[in-house]
C-alpha cells in the first residue's frame, strides 16, 4: 500500500510541474502583486504602495500613453514601477500597464503611470506629494478613502524654468 501512495504521489507532482512549465512557456504570463494599500497618516487617506511599503505616485501630465518622465534626471528621482513583458500586475483594482518609451512595461492606476519617490526613505513618507516640475505629482489614492483620487484634476504646468533636463533640480 505505501508504495501506491508513493506511485500516486509522484505522478501528481510530475502533472503540476508540467502545468507550471507549460504556463509558464505559452506567452500567457501570469498575475504578480505588486501593489497593496496602506493608510497614510501624513497625506490622511489610503493609498499604493508597493510591496515594500512605498509610496507610489502618478504625475498629472502623463496620460493615455503619454511619458513625460522619460529622461535620465527625471528617472533618478521618480523610479517606475514594472513589470515582466507577460505579467499582470495585482494587488488591487483598476490596475494595468503601459508600454515605456525604453520598452519596459510600467504598472498604471487608473490609468496614470507609477513610480516611486527617491525622496521616500521609509514607510509612509511621501515626501513627493505635490511636486511641481511639468506637472504635479500626486499620491495614488485609493477612492472613498477621504483624499484625492487618483488620477488628480486637469494636468497643472509651473512657469519658468522648470523640466527634467536638469532645471528645477
Amino acid at each position: 500500500m505505501p508504495r501506491r501512495i508513493l506511485i500516486l504521489a509522484a505522478v501528481v507532482a510530475a502533472a503540476v510541474v508540467a502545468a507550471t512549465v507549460a504556463m509558464a512557456t505559452s506567452g500567457t504570463g501570469h498575475r504578480v502583486r505588486v501593489v497593496t494599500t496602506a493608510r497614510n497618516a501624513t497625506l490622511g487617506h489610503t493609498v499604493l504602495v508597493n510591496l515594500k511599503g512605498r509610496t507610489l505616485y502618478s504625475l498629472s501630465a502623463e496620460r493615455n500613453g503619454k511619458f513625460i518622465c522619460t529622461d535620465k534626471t527625471c528617472l533618478s528621482f521618480w523610479h517606475p514601477l514594472v513589470v515582466g513583458a507577460h505579467d499582470t500586475p495585482t494587488g488591487t483594482s483598476r490596475l494595468g500597464t503601459v508600454k515605456r518609451p525604453d520598452g519596459r512595461r510600467q504598472v498604471t492606476y487608473r490609468g496614470g503611470p507609477l513610480y516611486t519617490f527617491s525622496g521616500d526613505h521609509a514607510r509612509g513618507d511621501a515626501k513627493g506629494e505635490g511636486f511641481k516640475d511639468v506637472g504635479t505629482w500626486h499620491a495614488a489614492a485609493v477612492r472613498g478613502s477621504g483624499g484625492t483620487s487618483t488620477p488628480p484634476p486637469a494636468p497643472t504646468t509651473t512657469s519658468g524654468g522648470g523640466g527634467y533636463g536638469g532645471y528645477g533640480y
